[in-house]
């Protein structure tokens, strides 16, 4: 077994930059992560409000984070096949395949989330070939062309908009008969002459060949249904926290997303979380980042009081 002072689960935005505060302050820290090195970033084509950096792919950002961790001497596993752990006791244990045994004081989850899905059959037919959830990687593959946009909340209408940048013209396909988004982010979009909108529909499907081709929807009161020609999709419905690994923790809200107050504490003992895992309003980089930061030193006060 080897024994660390503070492990976090994660190697997105918040769990590196608690990593670098960490292991900058002298606390023997591992990350652990299921996945590949950055998480949610590397689906960003580019960064361009992180402060300081200017404009940066997604990517080059948490490659600069991963090795200012490693320098400062944070240990990182990616692919992690996490068999089993132990989070309640006073020293929390994980057993990771191929790798071994962890100890530590202190843990930390920063294992993000991801776009929620419609969970059709078409839709994985379709997804990297005119299905996206990332308006900012893959808008500009679209440029010239009919898009549509599913969802009504603030990131539909939000990146709706932006769209319309690249696309000839954007349908805002939505479930409902009005929008679960600000007043000025609704204006902003019905104002715009290259966005139209089909309400009260459920989409039932994707049409196409090889490349998606439109989307088939019937309406929910009438049962009409309708065909739209796109030739791209983007599906803002929501958000799901990776939390699966935490099923019936006493930590989880009913959406799944961890419970924690300001300092980042979960109400177990030397549990903390931080980023898009979390239960909170808004989810960027940024805040992803100071999650991070206060995760980070909440642990080492954590630690420092059992001394």
């Amino acid at each position: 077994m080897e024994n660390f002072d503070v492990i976090v689960l994660g190697a997105g935005a918040a769990g590196l930059t608690a990593g670098i505060y960490l292991s900058r302050s002298r606390m023997k820290t591992l990350i652990l992560d299921t996945g590949v090195v950055g998480g949610q970033i590397n689906l960003t084509h580019k960064v361009a409000n992180y402060p300081g950096t200017g404009e940066i792919s997604g990517r080059d950002l948490a490659l600069n984070m991963k090795d200012q961790a490693r320098e400062f001497g944070c240990k990182i596993i990616s692919q992690a096949d996490i068999i089993k752990m132990d989070l309640n006791s006073d020293i929390k244990t994980f057993e990771v395949d191929d790798e071994g045994i962890f100890s530590s004081k202190a843990v930390i989850i920063a294992t993000g989330g991801k776009p929620r899905e419609l969970g059709l059959e078409s839709e994985k037919k379709f997804k990297g070939t005119g299905i996206s959830w990332c308006a900012t990687c893959d808008g500009d593959f679209f440029t010239g062309k009919d898009i549509a946009v599913i969802g009504g909340g603030n990131s539909a209408l939000e990146e709706a908009v932006e769209l319309t940048k690249y696309a000839n013209h954007v349908t805002i396909i939505h479930e409902f008969d009005h929008f679960q988004a600000y007043p000025w982010a609704v204006e902003e979009a019905r104002n715009n002459n290259k966005i139209s909108f089909l309400m009260e529909q459920t989409v039932t499907g994707f049409t196409g060949d090889e490349k998606l081709s439109g989307v088939r929807s019937t309406h929910k009161i009438t049962g009409e249904e309708t065909v739209t020609p796109v030739e791209g999709t983007f599906i803002f419905i929501g958000y799901i926290p990776n939390t699966e690994a935490f099923h019936g923790a006493s930590f989880l809200n009913d959406r799944g997303e961890i419970i924690t107050d300001e300092s980042m504490s979960t109400n177990v003992p030397g549990l903390f979380a931080a980023g898009d895992v979390r239960q909170k309003r808004y989810r960027q980089i940024t805040t992803a980042v100071s999650d991070g930061t206060i995760a980070a030193l909440s642990s080492i006060n954590y630690i420092h009081s059992k001394h």
